[in-house]
């Protein structure tokens, strides 16, 4: 099984240096269609929608035989709130 994180960017990246006021560039790109990508080598492709579906679809491809892709989006924004405001303000309640 194959898990690729897309965010058609350099996401991480691109993330950090919003975070320190830095600006974009070149950062944003498209990215192939992997499950169509996985299907062309004779790979089983999967496009998670939803969270919700991940942790279900592994076990799926797990029991399964061949060689299984999981596209999975990814969406930094929510770095941003857990990273850089929710565990600062856990920590200084300890």
């Amino acid at each position: 099984m194959v898990l690729i994180l897309c965010d058609n960017a350099y996401g991480m990246i691109k993330w950090k240096q919003d975070h320190m006021r830095f600006n974009s560039f070149g950062l944003d790109f498209g990215n192939p269609d992997f499950v169509k990508y996985a299907e062309s080598y004779g790979a089983t492709g999967h496009r998670v929608t939803s969270a919700d579906e991940l942790l279900p679809l592994m076990q799926q491809c797990n029991d399964a035989s061949g060689v299984h892709l999981i596209e999975v989006p990814i969406d930094y924004l929510d770095n941003d709130r857990i990273l850089n405001r929710e565990i600062r303000e856990l920590s200084a309640r300890v």
